[in-house]
Protein backbone atom coordinates (compact mmCIF):
# COMPACT_ATOMS: atom_id res chain seq x y z
CA UNK A 1 0.00 0.00 0.00
CA UNK A 2 2.47 2.28 -0.92
CA UNK A 3 2.32 6.03 -1.09
CA UNK A 4 -0.58 6.30 0.60
CA UNK A 5 -0.09 9.53 2.84
CA UNK A 6 -3.13 10.14 5.37
CA UNK A 7 -3.36 13.95 6.89
CA UNK A 8 -4.99 13.18 10.62
CA UNK A 9 -6.44 16.98 12.20
CA UNK A 10 -6.07 16.13 15.82
CA UNK A 11 -8.13 19.39 16.70
CA UNK A 12 -7.54 18.74 20.59
CA UNK A 13 -4.25 17.56 22.80
CA UNK A 14 -6.78 14.95 24.84
CA UNK A 15 -7.66 13.57 21.79
CA UNK A 16 -4.62 12.16 19.71
CA UNK A 17 -4.75 9.19 17.01
CA UNK A 18 -3.97 6.26 19.52
CA UNK A 19 -4.83 3.03 18.11
CA UNK A 20 -6.34 4.20 15.05
CA UNK A 21 -3.32 6.15 14.25
CA UNK A 22 -1.24 2.80 14.37
CA UNK A 23 -3.98 0.48 12.38
CA UNK A 24 -3.54 3.15 9.67
CA UNK A 25 0.70 2.52 9.57
CA UNK A 26 0.15 -1.16 10.27
CA UNK A 27 -1.77 -0.59 7.17
CA UNK A 28 0.62 1.07 4.91
CA UNK A 29 -0.09 4.65 5.30
CA UNK A 30 1.82 7.62 6.06
CA UNK A 31 0.27 10.06 8.68
CA UNK A 32 1.18 13.37 8.94
CA UNK A 33 -0.89 14.87 12.21
CA UNK A 34 -1.51 18.49 12.49
CA UNK A 35 -2.48 20.38 15.62
CA UNK A 36 -4.35 23.36 13.87
CA UNK A 37 -4.19 24.83 17.29
CA UNK A 38 -0.65 25.48 16.54
CA UNK A 39 0.49 24.58 13.24
CA UNK A 40 -1.22 25.44 9.53
CA UNK A 41 -3.15 23.40 7.92
CA UNK A 42 -2.35 22.30 4.06
CA UNK A 43 -3.58 24.14 1.78
CA UNK A 44 -4.21 21.73 -0.61
CA UNK A 45 -3.98 17.98 -1.00
CA UNK A 46 -0.96 17.45 -3.42
CA UNK A 47 0.66 15.53 -0.26
CA UNK A 48 -2.04 13.68 1.24
CA UNK A 49 -4.60 11.34 -0.27
CA UNK A 50 -6.84 10.97 2.61
CA UNK A 51 -7.60 12.85 5.92
CA UNK A 52 -9.04 11.74 9.12
CA UNK A 53 -10.55 14.50 12.01
CA UNK A 54 -10.39 13.87 15.31
CA UNK A 55 -12.52 14.92 18.48
CA UNK A 56 -12.11 17.68 20.99
CA UNK A 57 -14.04 18.75 23.64
CA UNK A 58 -14.89 22.06 21.78
CA UNK A 59 -17.80 22.47 20.03
CA UNK A 60 -18.04 22.47 15.78
CA UNK A 61 -18.99 26.27 15.95
CA UNK A 62 -16.85 27.90 18.33
CA UNK A 63 -14.94 30.10 16.18
CA UNK A 64 -15.13 32.87 18.97
CA UNK A 65 -12.95 30.57 21.64
CA UNK A 66 -10.95 28.57 18.48
CA UNK A 67 -10.56 30.67 15.46
CA UNK A 68 -8.89 28.00 13.66
CA UNK A 69 -11.85 25.95 13.69
CA UNK A 70 -12.70 27.66 10.03
CA UNK A 71 -9.82 26.35 8.72
CA UNK A 72 -10.96 22.70 9.38
CA UNK A 73 -14.17 23.24 7.79
CA UNK A 74 -12.97 24.55 4.86
CA UNK A 75 -10.98 21.73 4.43
CA UNK A 76 -13.61 18.89 5.14
CA UNK A 77 -15.61 21.28 2.45
CA UNK A 78 -12.47 20.98 -0.06
CA UNK A 79 -11.94 17.22 0.57
CA UNK A 80 -15.52 16.44 -0.27
CA UNK A 81 -15.71 18.49 -3.31
CA UNK A 82 -12.59 17.28 -4.49
CA UNK A 83 -13.54 13.61 -3.36
CA UNK A 84 -10.67 12.91 -0.77
CA UNK A 85 -11.31 10.29 1.50
CA UNK A 86 -12.27 11.48 4.99
CA UNK A 87 -12.78 9.70 8.01
CA UNK A 88 -13.74 11.95 10.71
CA UNK A 89 -14.40 10.99 14.70
CA UNK A 90 -16.80 13.06 16.84
CA UNK A 91 -16.18 16.62 16.94
CA UNK A 92 -14.68 16.00 13.38
CA UNK A 93 -17.95 14.17 12.44
CA UNK A 94 -19.87 17.50 13.59
CA UNK A 95 -17.34 19.51 11.40
CA UNK A 96 -17.90 17.67 8.47
CA UNK A 97 -21.62 17.81 8.60
CA UNK A 98 -21.49 21.74 9.23
CA UNK A 99 -18.85 21.91 6.37
CA UNK A 100 -21.35 20.67 3.63
CA UNK A 101 -24.35 21.86 4.99
CA UNK A 102 -26.20 20.18 8.18
CA UNK A 103 -26.25 21.18 11.40
CA UNK A 104 -25.35 20.74 14.50
CA UNK A 105 -26.84 21.19 18.38
CA UNK A 106 -26.55 20.29 21.80
CA UNK A 107 -27.61 16.67 22.11
CA UNK A 108 -31.57 17.12 22.68
CA UNK A 109 -31.66 13.66 24.87
CA UNK A 110 -28.36 14.92 26.64
CA UNK A 111 -24.60 13.82 26.68
CA UNK A 112 -24.07 10.23 25.42
CA UNK A 113 -21.17 8.74 26.91
CA UNK A 114 -20.05 5.03 27.61
CA UNK A 115 -19.33 1.61 25.87
CA UNK A 116 -22.79 1.33 23.68
CA UNK A 117 -23.97 0.01 20.94
CA UNK A 118 -24.80 1.36 17.51
CA UNK A 119 -27.22 0.06 14.92
CA UNK A 120 -26.31 -0.18 11.39
CA UNK A 121 -29.37 0.83 8.70
CA UNK A 122 -29.81 -1.67 5.56
CA UNK A 123 -28.34 0.52 3.37
CA UNK A 124 -24.86 0.25 4.91
CA UNK A 125 -24.46 -3.48 3.64
CA UNK A 126 -23.54 -2.10 0.32
CA UNK A 127 -20.82 0.17 2.01
CA UNK A 128 -17.39 -0.34 1.26
CA UNK A 129 -15.96 0.74 4.03
CA UNK A 130 -18.74 -0.57 6.71
CA UNK A 131 -20.36 -3.50 4.72
CA UNK A 132 -18.76 -6.28 7.08
CA UNK A 133 -19.19 -4.19 10.26
CA UNK A 134 -21.23 -6.37 12.45
CA UNK A 135 -25.01 -5.06 12.95
CA UNK A 136 -24.80 -3.60 16.24
CA UNK A 137 -21.16 -2.89 17.17
CA UNK A 138 -19.55 -1.54 19.88
CA UNK A 139 -18.34 1.59 19.91
CA UNK A 140 -17.36 3.79 22.13
CA UNK A 141 -19.15 7.71 23.44
CA UNK A 142 -18.44 10.72 25.04
CA UNK A 143 -20.19 14.19 23.02
CA UNK A 144 -22.29 16.88 24.79
CA UNK A 145 -23.69 17.64 20.61
CA UNK A 146 -24.92 15.92 18.11
CA UNK A 147 -25.72 16.12 14.57
CA UNK A 148 -29.13 17.11 14.39
CA UNK A 149 -29.42 17.42 10.92
CA UNK A 150 -27.49 15.53 7.67
CA UNK A 151 -26.20 17.91 4.70
CA UNK A 152 -28.17 17.30 1.77
CA UNK A 153 -26.16 14.90 0.28
CA UNK A 154 -25.39 12.68 3.19
CA UNK A 155 -26.45 8.86 3.69
CA UNK A 156 -27.12 7.45 7.19
CA UNK A 157 -25.55 4.56 7.73
CA UNK A 158 -26.13 3.92 11.59
CA UNK A 159 -28.10 5.10 14.21
CA UNK A 160 -28.37 4.87 18.00
CA UNK A 161 -31.50 5.14 20.48
CA UNK A 162 -30.26 8.53 22.10
CA UNK A 163 -28.67 9.92 18.87
CA UNK A 164 -30.23 9.62 15.14
CA UNK A 165 -27.02 10.40 12.63
CA UNK A 166 -24.08 8.04 14.82
CA UNK A 167 -23.00 6.92 10.96
CA UNK A 168 -23.08 8.94 7.83
CA UNK A 169 -21.36 9.35 4.41
CA UNK A 170 -21.32 12.62 2.84
CA UNK A 171 -21.04 11.79 -1.29
CA UNK A 172 -19.35 9.05 -1.86
CA UNK A 173 -16.20 8.86 0.00
CA UNK A 174 -16.37 11.22 3.51
CA UNK A 175 -17.43 9.48 6.83
CA UNK A 176 -18.67 11.02 9.64
CA UNK A 177 -18.48 8.72 13.18
CA UNK A 178 -20.13 10.99 15.89
CA UNK A 179 -18.15 7.89 17.96
CA UNK A 180 -15.17 7.40 19.08
CA UNK A 181 -13.18 4.49 17.82
CA UNK A 182 -9.61 5.58 18.42
CA UNK A 183 -9.39 5.56 22.40
CA UNK A 184 -7.97 3.51 24.57
CA UNK A 185 -8.76 2.69 28.81
CA UNK A 186 -6.50 5.51 29.99
CA UNK A 187 -7.60 8.29 27.13
CA UNK A 188 -11.45 7.65 28.59
CA UNK A 189 -10.79 7.63 32.15
CA UNK A 190 -8.45 10.97 31.14
CA UNK A 191 -11.82 12.29 29.94
CA UNK A 192 -14.12 10.71 32.75
CA UNK A 193 -11.72 12.81 35.09
CA UNK A 194 -11.87 16.48 32.94
CA UNK A 195 -15.68 16.15 32.07
CA UNK A 196 -17.04 14.80 35.46
CA UNK A 197 -20.95 15.64 34.48
CA UNK A 198 -20.69 14.11 31.18
CA UNK A 199 -19.07 10.59 32.94
CA UNK A 200 -22.06 10.69 35.03
CA UNK A 201 -24.40 10.22 32.09
CA UNK A 202 -22.45 6.62 31.70
CA UNK A 203 -24.20 3.65 33.14
CA UNK A 204 -23.10 2.35 36.17
CA UNK A 205 -19.03 -0.05 35.85
CA UNK A 206 -19.45 1.84 31.87
CA UNK A 207 -16.72 3.52 32.82
CA UNK A 208 -14.37 1.69 35.23
CA UNK A 209 -10.70 0.30 33.84
CA UNK A 210 -11.48 -3.36 34.16
CA UNK A 211 -14.33 -2.84 31.71
CA UNK A 212 -12.59 -0.29 29.80
CA UNK A 213 -9.73 -2.98 29.30
CA UNK A 214 -12.50 -5.80 27.62
CA UNK A 215 -14.24 -2.98 25.92
CA UNK A 216 -11.37 -2.02 24.12
CA UNK A 217 -10.15 -5.43 23.35
CA UNK A 218 -13.72 -5.89 21.22
CA UNK A 219 -13.40 -2.65 19.71
CA UNK A 220 -10.11 -3.81 18.29
CA UNK A 221 -11.34 -6.49 16.49
CA UNK A 222 -14.37 -4.34 14.71
CA UNK A 223 -12.76 -1.18 14.21
CA UNK A 224 -9.04 -2.13 12.97
CA UNK A 225 -10.09 -4.01 10.01
CA UNK A 226 -12.37 -0.51 9.41
CA UNK A 227 -9.02 1.33 9.37
CA UNK A 228 -7.45 -0.85 6.77
CA UNK A 229 -10.45 -0.85 4.43
CA UNK A 230 -10.01 2.44 4.57
CA UNK A 231 -6.24 2.74 3.59
CA UNK A 232 -7.48 0.64 0.79
CA UNK A 233 -10.23 3.20 -0.04
CA UNK A 234 -8.07 6.06 0.18
CA UNK A 235 -5.25 4.21 -2.32
CA UNK A 236 -8.34 3.20 -5.04
CA UNK A 237 -8.29 5.73 -7.73
CA UNK A 238 -11.82 7.65 -7.42
CA UNK A 239 -13.60 5.83 -10.39
CA UNK A 240 -12.98 2.83 -8.91
CA UNK A 241 -14.45 2.54 -5.68
CA UNK A 242 -17.68 1.66 -6.39
CA UNK A 243 -16.77 -1.57 -8.60
CA UNK A 244 -17.24 -3.56 -5.81
CA UNK A 245 -18.98 -4.15 -2.65
CA UNK A 246 -16.17 -4.66 -0.58
CA UNK A 247 -12.53 -3.58 -1.13
CA UNK A 248 -9.59 -6.41 -1.92
CA UNK A 249 -6.97 -6.99 0.60
CA UNK A 250 -4.16 -6.13 -1.90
Amino acid sequence: MGGVRILVVQPSKTDPPGPLGEWLVAAGAEIDVVLPSEQELPADFSEHQGVVVLGGEMGAYDDAQHPWLAGVRALLSKAVGERVPVLALCLGAQLLAAATGGQVRAARKGPEVGTLLIAKRDVAAEDPLFGPVPLTPDVLQFHYDEVSMLPPTAQLLASSPKCENQLFRVGDCAYGLQFHIETTTDLVLEWAELSPDAAAAARPGQLEREHLDEFHADLAETWQPVAERFVRFVATPPEDRKASRFLPLA
